[in-house]
């Protein structure tokens, strides 16, 4: 596979969950200027590509000796798959061919290094790779989605009922449920099923969707708790941690459209997570802090310290429900607006002049008590780029609405 092939495919015509007279996003306009936000989208590349880990204190070392570098571009960690899916966001929305480019190189670098081990998380590079898979059917990608594919299925250790077990390099995580699988592992099974017309792979996702609103979601609050562990039946320490709450932000609305739901679909399944998001967006408007539009990383604790990427999927992930109109039946629909809004202000004011994305908290392991997520180091990551990115290509998408 060269970067070369990239030539090959047409410029996209479509984003995911295209907007048919949604009311609520009708309200919306851009927040941040077209030329301002090409040179974020500029900046935040920048930095997702030539960010180091210069102290190699953030590095991921292995029992059989790998060394994983999620801080870097040339690593195989969930921190470059939902880096991979925002620039192709951001192809997929502007037809901006750099970060086409980039992913394609990315996957050509990996795939000559042969490839990795399968976990929950190094599936998660397999949305960008689907999603250019459908634009450009090339035999080598159909085999390595499949052979992803049936390993989450049939190879990927399930907990009781049956949901993905957050197996990670270091653990296989018995009996645990975490909210991001979500993101890393079921939304690249379920566009594999799409592109691929295998309706079992999208059946399964609806099912692990079902299930983890079972477990995670908090009925009292709306919001999410990180984990859940069959092994004893507990929530862990109960932390409503603002990044794991960002996933369900983003992959409620980008399976919805993954699956073509239009704003008006009444069926269960769509009614189902339609509901589990308004219920989070409700809380979420009671907890953003007013003067800076972003959140805690704890976000029932004003004590802990306020989280850029965490803010970042919050905007992002709603004003893609806000502009496809998955929103629009909801009284509380200018609430969510201003909600995005305030956060992406929030964002763009925490991008430093090379790019980064300034109060980024380190990847986040699953925390026995609530001391562990307000201890966790702030440094600059690929998922952080990534979710700004995300969160400014949506913003940018308001200018060309239907």
């Amino acid at each position: 596979m060269s970067p070369a092939a990239t030539t090959q495919e047409t410029a996209p015509s479509h984003a995911p969950g295209p907007s048919k007279g949604a009311a609520a996003a009708s309200t919306l306009a851009p927040s941040v200027e077209h030329d301002k936000a090409a040179e974020l989208v500029d900046r935040l590349i920048h930095k997702l590509l030539n960010n180091e880990d210069t102290n190699k204190e953030f590095l991921l070392p292995l029992a059989d000796g790998r060394i994983i570098d999620t801080k870097g571009w040339n690593g195989w960690e969930w921190t470059h798959g939902v880096a991979l899916f925002a620039l192709w966001e951001h192809h997929a929305l502007t037809a901006d061919r750099r970060s086409l480019d980039i992913i394609t190189k990315w996957f050509h670098d990996r795939m000559a290094e042969g490839g990795t081990t399968k976990n929950i998380n190094t599936m998660a590079p397999f949305l960008a790779l689907a999603s250019i898979y459908e634009r450009n059917p090339r035999p080598q990608y159909k085999e390595w989605l499949l052979e992803w594919a049936e390993w989450a299925m049939n190879g990927l250790p399930k907990t009781h009922e049956g949901g993905f077990q957050h197996m990670t390099y270091i653990d296989d995580h018995d009996g645990q449920l975490w909210d991001d699988t979500l993101m890393m592992t079921v939304l690249p099974l379920a566009k594999i099923g799409l592109v691929l017309d295998r309706p079992e792979f999208v059946d399964e996702a609806k099912y692990q969707f079902l299930v983890h609103i079972k477990y995670l979601s908090d009925s009292r609050t709306g919001l999410w708790y990180h984990g859940w562990n069959f092994n004893g039946r507990h929530n862990f320490a109960k932390a409503l941690w603002a990044r794991g709450n960002c996933w369900i932000t983003v992959a409620i609305p980008v399976f919805l459209s993954l699956l073509g739901v239009q704003p008006d679909t009444s069926d269960f399944f769509t009614r189902t997570l339609l509901a589990t998001l308004r219920a989070q967006l409700d809380q979420l408007t009671k907890l953003q802090d007013p003067q800076t539009g972003l959140f805690h990383t704890l976000l029932d604790d004003p004590n802990s310290y306020l989280e850029s990427s965490a803010t970042a999927g919050f905007a992002a992930g709603t004003l893609l429900a806000l502009r496809n109109g998955f929103l629009s039946s909801s009284p509380n629909a200018a609430a969510y607006a201003s909600m995005a809004q305030k956060a992406l202000g929030g964002v763009v004011s925490m991008i430093a002049d090379d790019g980064e994305l300034q109060n980024t908290s380190f990847g986040t392991a699953m925390g026995n008590d609530l001391d562990f997520y307000r201890n966790i180091a702030i440094t600059p990551m690929p998922y952080g780029q990534a979710l700004a990115l995300f969160a400014v290509v949506q913003d940018m998408a308001l200018a060309t609405k239907p």
